[in-house]
């Protein structure tokens, strides 16, 4: 097929995809882990607050639901070195301690800048060693030494869990990923070589909502949508024009305006196919149509029927292109012969002109896109069966049938513009 890389301009109408997410405690904390691993704090500054402190995570961070906030349970293993006594003339000593417990915190949840951010408190240590230390030959309470900067320690110490979790619940590159994958164009019909491509523009989310095991938000796809007949779509994802943004509420349906381009060199080669095998006769005069054409003039396709038998050449016939619901064809009416065509026929086969003949080629002259749409539908359903763009990402939802709503002609192709709707979620559970 011929082809042009020249732009193809065009009235569309933008879609919006409503996406329930679903993210798991389970997910959040497998990230946590991967995130946080071996040493996690370290203060080596003495002066400031006469400690220095080193922590380490000894075992998996456990996350827990607990009364619509996050409970941590984090094992630790703690190396401080403090001062203590006073600095006159000099009467100061350092000692070194080593710990091993477990601290709980609570956190509130929310959702900023498609980062998951928690603000968080250390509620409860529960030390595994004895919590005395050996100082001039004493055995001193620990809480005693370590009391002065518990208060900075529990801060610093949350703020740094806090951080972690900002760092390893941003969400945005994985919605980015799965957006590239699904604005690849893919195939929905062989046999019409037709193609599906949706085009994101802007992302919204609403703010998260802790529910037991799981955080839940939903996010909004304001879209175009288009299939395409002929030659396979040019990518053109662009990760840094997709604008982020956030609302208080979101529809809870899908709405998807889609565009269906047909190039007049795609329908010319299946409506040549209609007339494969045929014969329109009148009287002993018979033609056979071996080849046609369409293209656009002045608002109306023009049909070029190349013929063979009585008559051999070309004929011209003018039409609207419109819709048949019942049917989902298009066809195009007020069809007649242009004027030049008149013309000869006129002089050399009248009988052509005859309105039975006219209604026979009339009646192959159409295009039928029952099949693309419910191939199209069929090739969609996959995509919103547990549908897994990448591992973690689960796509699960409905879709109701098509419903064609116009065809617009231009230079290049006829556009059928084609209104669906229809439900979808997104789970994430398992990513790497």
């Amino acid at each position: 097929m011929p082809s042009n890389d020249a732009p193809m301009v065009y009235k569309t109408k933008t879609s919006f995809v409503n996406m329930p997410l679903e993210i798991t405690l389970k997910e959040i904390e497998s990230q946590l882990n991967k995130t946080l691993t071996g040493q996690i704090y370290d203060d080596s500054n003495l002066e400031d607050d006469k400690t220095e402190m080193k922590i380490w995570k000894t075992a998996p961070i456990k996350i827990i639901e607990k009364n619509g906030k996050i409970e941590t349970v984090m094992p630790l293993k703690i190396w401080s070195r403090f001062k203590y006594g006073t600095d006159f003339m000099g009467l100061n000593d350092t000692r070194e301690i080593n710990l091993n417990g477990t601290i709980t915190m609570i956190s509130s949840v929310r959702l900023s800048n498609w980062k998951m951010t928690t603000i968080s408190q250390i509620e409860d240590f529960e030390w595994s060693e004895s919590p005395t230390i050996l100082v001039a030959g004493k055995n001193v309470p620990i809480t005693y030494i370590i009391n002065p900067t518990l208060s900075i320690f529990k801060s610093k110490v949350a703020k740094k869990i806090d951080a972690a979790i900002e760092k390893s619940c941003d969400f945005k590159p994985y919605v980015l990923d799965v957006l590239d994958k699904i604005s690849t164009p893919f195939l929905t019909s062989e046999h019409y070589q037709t193609w599906f491509k949706l085009i994101p523009i802007e992302v919204y989310v609403t703010d998260a909502i802790l529910e037991k095991t799981q955080i839940k938000m939903d996010l909004g796809l304001k879209c175009n949508m288009q299939t395409m007949v002929g030659m396979q779509p040019k990518e053109g994802f662009n990760r840094d024009a997709i604008q982020f943004k956030a609302v208080t509420k979101m529809p809870n349906s899908i709405t998807a305006n889609i565009v269906g381009i047909s190039t007049y060199e795609s329908a010319s080669k299946i409506i040549t196919g209609n007339f494969k095998g045929q014969e329109f006769a009148s009287g002993n005069r018979k033609i056979t149509v071996e080849e046609v054409s369409l293209w656009q003039k002045d608002g109306k396709i023009i049909i070029a029927l190349t013929m063979s038998g009585s008559i051999n050449g070309t004929i011209y016939l003018s039409g609207i292109p419109n819709y048949n619901s019942i049917t989902k064809e298009i066809y195009f009416d007020q069809m007649d012969y242009v004027l030049d065509s008149k013309g000869i026929l006129t002089r050399t086969a009248n009988w052509l002109l005859q309105g039975m003949i006219l209604r026979k080629i009339q009646e192959n002259c159409r295009y039928s896109i029952k099949e693309n749409l419910e191939e199209g539908k069929k090739n969609m359903l996959p995509y919103l069966n547990n549908y897994s763009p990448m591992k973690g990402v689960f796509v699960n939802g409905t879709m109701n049938d098509f419903e064609f709503e116009k065809v617009e002609i231009t230079d290049k192709a006829m556009i059928a513009f084609i209104t669906a709707t229809g439900k979808m979620s997104v789970r994430i559970d398992g990513m790497d």
